[in-house]
C-alpha cells in the first residue's frame, strides 16, 4: 500500500484488528452496508485513520471500536489492543436450557422429545 501512513482502507484494518477472519470477509461486510465510519456506510476503500469511529455489526453482535492506529497488516493481540479502543456493548447473554437425562433413561418418550425439540428452538 502505497498511501499516507496515518490512513488505511477500512476493509484492510478491521481485518488486521481481527474483527473478521479474512480480509474478503471484511471487504464484503464493508459492501453489505455492515460498516460503518463515523456514522457513513463505508466501502472497502474507504481510509481510516486515528480518531475515527467504526461501527461493525456481524452476526448478532455489534461492535464500536475507535481507531487510535492505523495499521493494514494482520498482528498480534497484544498489538491489537494498541491499535484500537473498543467501546462496544457486552454481548448478550447466552441461554442457558441445559436438557439433562439421566444415563440409562432409555429411549426419550414423546413429551421428552418435544420438550428436547422446545429447548433447541426447533
Amino acid at each position: 500500500m502505497s498511501g499516507d501512513p496515518s490512513n488505511a482502507r477500512v476493509d484492510s484494518w478491521i481485518w488486521a484488528v481481527r474483527l473478521f477472519k479474512t480480509r474478503s470477509q471484511a471487504a464484503a461486510a464493508c459492501r453489505a452496508g455492515h460498516v460503518r465510519v463515523n456514522g457513513t456506510v463505508a466501502k472497502p476503500a474507504t481510509t481510516v485513520g486515528p480518531g475515527d469511529e467504526v461501527v461493525v455489526r456481524g452476526g448478532d453482535r455489534l461492535r464500536i471500536v475507535e481507531v487510535t492506529r492505523p495499521i493494514s497488516k494482520r498482528v498480534g493481540p497484544p498489538v491489537v489492543a494498541q491499535c484500537l479502543i473498543d467501546k462496544s456493548p457486552p454481548p448478550p447473554p447466552k441461554a442457558e436450557a441445559i436438557a439433562v437425562r439421566e444415563r440409562g433413561a432409555g429411549r426419550p418418550t414423546k413429551r421428552d422429545r418435544r420438550e428436547i425439540d422446545r429447548l433447541r428452538g426447533a
